[in-house]
């Protein structure tokens, strides 16, 4: 072959093994529906209706600057994050070692030999003394042919972006958490007011009964009753001190700190945020919105680059080793002028018989890619699901705190009426306890609804993927996997 021709051969070869075939994007094998059936409405009614969409930092929309402290701090030292973090940086190390196939290996090489007979000088002309010093370089270059290398890089850039929708799933699971045990936290430190109000208010009752029983106008059996509701309620202050203290310890935790010391005071003034409506927007945002579906996006798209890589060990492989140099010898005493030295080769290697192990590898890869594929049209119905059920059961929390605001409205009143009565003489401080029984039992169901008014929203903006950002206000996943292959191979030519 005419040396003149073998730069040109090169670069065509390297042309063609740059080319891997681009990865189809995954499609629902169940069509998804324009609008969430417990949605109220499409998303322009939603907007109308004065529904606000998912904001990047949306734990910040509560309104409670100690939340939105506790989750930027547990955001910023939160460990399971900062391990995904490091994943990252494993699987860009593994796109760099995989990318650096398509590159010759080039080493220094370097020796200094030294042989002495100890033969008379007339000997040492057919056997002589020598001293040898030589340097040079040592390239060898694997042709990709078919692409394999190509293919496995593409691969490892599929699992670094897997890996970076971790670190957003990591954050996105941190956020909601701290947000969840912040309201069952505030939630518990409220109710348990509330159950020690009633306790008291059971106990007076209790007084009262014994009183008139030793009048003779109440009976034992009305005195074991009141009793022993005075009983049942001061058995819930444990469960719930106990709630406070383990939310507390979870907090801890989250924000990386440690749980023996307390956070702050549970009596701090706190304020139930006022429920609003949030657009969901379409189920098929869900696939660029939500870490895990991009991560198993992207997953899918590893798992067929390596079916790619390992069609092409049916493929011819080409290596190119080459080694040149320069030496300084010198023979019974007698400097020779420095010499250069090299050789090249040119090696094929193509596959004749394997006993099936190449065709193996290849089943084995279509069965891991198939294999993912169905676990991200799993994960695409369950996220779909997810919004469902948190629409639902946000929609039908609301109607309940309406209904319990509307009953703790006419307790309040009825109660207002009892007090009056009391002074008027017409009704004993007995029945006046009754009715401020029902007014604390009415503000302690109140009080369980709005917590789960605000766990029902932490569960939607977690379920609608929480509309993470950097922080330079970049989108973490700018785009999704289904567009990797023509990105990486923009940003990493061979």
């Amino acid at each position: 072959m005419n040396k003149a021709l073998l730069p040109a051969v090169c670069t065509a070869l390297l042309s063609a093994a740059c080319t891997t075939a681009p990865v189809r994007a995954p499609v629902p094998d169940v069509p998804l529906s324009e609008a969430f059936r417990n949605s109220s409405g499409a998303s322009a009614a939603s907007a109308a209706s004065g529904a606000d969409a998912v904001d990047a930092r949306w734990w910040s929309t509560f309104g409670d600057p100690v939340l939105a402290a506790w989750v930027d701090h547990a955001l910023d030292n939160n460990h399971d994050v900062a391990a995904a973090v490091q994943r990252v940086r494993a699987a860009r190390a593994g796109l760099d070692a995989q990318a650096s196939r398509l590159w010759p290996t080039v080493q220094l090489q370097g020796s200094v030999s030294r042989s002495s007979s100890g033969l008379p000088e007339a000997v040492k002309q057919g056997q002589p003394d020598a001293r040898a010093l030589r340097l040079g370089l040592d390239i060898s270059w694997e042709m990709d042919l078919a692409g394999g290398v190509r293919a496995a890089r593409d691969a490892a850039a599929a699992d670094a972006q897997s890996a970076q929708a971790g670190v957003v799933a990591a954050r996105l699971l941190v956020a909601s958490e701290v947000a969840r045990q912040y309201f069952v936290w505030r939630g518990a430190a409220e109710q348990l007011g509330i159950v020690q109000s009633l306790a008291i208010a059971q106990r007076e009752t209790a007084r009262l009964v014994e009183v008139r029983q030793r009048e003779g106008q109440a009976s034992a059996f009305d005195l074991d009753r009141a009793r022993a509701e005075a009983d049942a309620l001061e058995a819930q202050l444990p469960p719930l001190g106990t709630l406070i203290g383990v939310s507390q310890n979870r907090l801890a935790v989250l924000m990386g700190a440690n749980p023996s010391l307390l956070l702050t005071d549970s009596n701090a003034p706190f304020v139930w945020p006022a429920a609003r409506r949030v657009a969901p927007g379409q189920p098929s945002q869900l696939l660029q919105r939500r870490p895990d579906l991009m991560a198993a996006e992207a997953s899918f798209a590893a798992e067929t680059l390596r079916g790619q890589e390992a069609r092409a060990q049916w493929w011819p492989k080409l290596f190119l080793s080459a080694v040149t140099g320069q030496q300084d010898l010198q023979l019974n005493a007698l400097d020779l002028a420095p010499a250069r030295y090299g050789s090249v080769a040119l090696a094929l290697l193509t596959p004749v018989f394997n006993a099936g192990r190449i065709e193996a590898g290849i089943q084995a890869q279509s069965a891991r890619a198939q294999a993912s594929l169905h676990a991200w049209q799993k994960a695409v119905l369950v996220a779909v699901q997810e919004v469902e059920d948190s629409l639902l059961a946000q929609a039908q929390e609301r109607q309940r705190a309406d209904a319990l605001g509307t009953a703790l409205a006419h307790r309040q009143r009825s109660w207002q009426h009892a007090q009056r009565l009391l002074r008027e003489g017409q009704i004993d401080l007995l029945t006046l306890l009754d009715v401020q029984r029902s007014v604390l039992a009415s503000e302690l169901a109140l009080s369980i609804s709005r917590l789960q008014m605000q766990l029902d929203a932490v569960q939607l903006f977690k379920a609608l993927g929480g509309g993470f950002h950097t922080r330079d206000g970049a989108t973490t996943l700018a785009a999704p996997a289904r567009r990797l292959v023509s990105a990486v191979a923009a940003s990493n030519p061979p």
